[in-house]
C-alpha cells in the first residue's frame, strides 16, 4: 500500500481510536440537582475530588505565589503611604506604582516622580524599590528630567515598609481573635 490506498486506512484507524478514546468514560455528566449553587461549596468539593489543574506544578519550580491586592500588606501599604500624591499608572500585576508630577505649589519649575517596583510579595527592604525623578523647567518650560538619588527614596522606603509591617500585624491580631472566638483559647 502506497499514496493515496494508505490515507483511507489511517484515517479510518484515527476515526476508530478517536471513537473510543471519547466512549471510556472519562466524561460524566453531573446532575445539575446535586451542585451546590454556592462557589465555595463547589470549590471545596473539586478539592476534595482531585478534579482541576495548576499550570504551574507542571513546569520547573511551580507558579508564583502573588496574592490578591487588597490582601497583600506591601501593596496597601504603599498605596497609603502615596496617597497624597495623583497616581499615573498602577499595575498590580507588573508589580508597579507610578505618581504624577508633583510639585509642592511653591514652584512650578520643579516636580518629582516616584516610581515604586515590588520584587517580592515579602515585606523585606530588598522587595521594594524607590526611584525618584525630578523634573527642572526653565522660564521658556523647557524641562530636563533626570533619576536622582536622595534620601526621600530611602523615606519612602521606610515608611511604605513601617506601614506593612503594622497592616500585617493586625491581619494576624484579627486572625488570632477570630480563632479564639470560633474554637476559643487553648
Amino acid at each position: 500500500m502506497t499514496g493515496p490506498n494508505l490515507i483511507k486506512p489511517i484515517l479510518l484507524i484515527l476515526f476508530l481510536l478517536s471513537f473510543l478514546l471519547s466512549s471510556c468514560g472519562i466524561y460524566k455528566p453531573s446532575d445539575a440537582r446535586k451542585v451546590s449553587p454556592n462557589v465555595d461549596e463547589r470549590v471545596q468539593q473539586a478539592i476534595e475530588e482531585g478534579r482541576g489543574f495548576n499550570l504551574g506544578k507542571g513546569f520547573g519550580n511551580g507558579g508564583t505565589n502573588f496574592e490578591f491586592a487588597s490582601s497583600n500588606e506591601l501593596w496597601r501599604a504603599s498605596l497609603e503611604v502615596l496617597d497624597f500624591l495623583p497616581l499615573a499608572n498602577v499595575d498590580y500585576s507588573g508589580g508597579i506604582i507610578i505618581t504624577e508630577w508633583y510639585s509642592e505649589g511653591t514652584s512650578n519649575d520643579e516636580a518629582i516622580k516616584i516610581t515604586v517596583r515590588f520584587l517580592s510579595n515579602e515585606i523585606r527592604a530588598d522587595g521594594l524599590s524607590v526611584i525618584i525623578h525630578k523634573r527642572v523647567c526653565n522660564k521658556f518650560q523647557q524641562c530636563t528630567t533626570a533619576k536622582i538619588k536622595s534620601t526621600l527614596e530611602e523615606e519612602v522606603k521606610l515608611a511604605i515598609l513601617k506601614t506593612a509591617t503594622l497592616l500585617e500585624k493586625g491581619k494576624y491580631e484579627k486572625n488570632k481573635e477570630e480563632y479564639i472566638k470560633k474554637h476559643g483559647a487553648n
